[in-house]
């Protein structure tokens, strides 16, 4: 992939790429439980959220977990700054496929379907035929993946994308071994990453 004859494939992750999924368990943590230790979004460390929760105390995990799992949290999220206006503009590229490719999570009973409506809500209706849903990205085929999660495992050992880490606050503070790669915002120079991958 990536040669001069095949567009460019690229997959945007959801949560913590294009919707505030932090920011929201937060605010909605400490509207639910304001009595309760959280995590400020400065100390958050690692991709799991209830995990870090129940470090703090065994049954602040199901506490958290309720928030994101209620009806109405995915489709409330707010756009990441800048990340709708991005998506548009990559996907009116020349020789670029634009995929929003986002795991559900297990208990998915709300995540699937409010994640459908917030892509059409905030990227229009032919986004909707451009959501892949998984919990194995490895599997799809494609040049590059801007994911939040600093580690992607599955059942391919060798993707055929790049994994372009995208910052959020539980991997600002990581240190990416050469020769990976971080978008800090949608304000950095995303078309670079993409013009890279295109020349390789």
């Amino acid at each position: 992939m990536g040669s001069a004859a095949a567009p460019l494939r690229v997959l945007l992750d959801m949560d913590g790429v294009l919707a505030d999924f932090e920011g929201a368990v937060l605010r909605e943590f400490r509207a639910r439980f304001p009595a309760e230790p959280r995590v400020e979004l400065e100390q958050r460390r690692g991709f799991s959220v209830r995990e870090q929760y129940r470090s703090l105390r065994e049954d602040l995990a199901a506490k958290v977990a309720s928030v994101y799992e209620s009806p109405g949290f995915f489709l409330s999220l707010d756009p990441i700054p800048g990340a709708l206006e991005a998506v548009q503009e990559m996907f009116h590229m020349q020789d670029t496929e634009v995929f929003i490719c986002t795991s559900p999570l297990r208990n998915y009973e709300h995540c699937v379907v409010e994640k459908y409506k917030w892509v059409e809500k905030h990227l229009g209706p032919e986004f909707v035929e451009r959501i892949i849903l998984t919990r194995d990205k490895t599997v799809v085929a494609a040049d590059l993946l801007f994911d939040d999660k600093d580690t992607i495992q599955g059942a391919e050992p060798k993707p055929s994308w790049e994994h372009i880490l995208f910052t959020c606050c539980h991997n600002q503070h990581l240190q990416l071994p050469a020769p990976r790669r971080r978008l800090r915002s949608w304000a950095d120079d995303w078309k670079a990453i993409l013009e890279s991958k295109r020349r390789q």
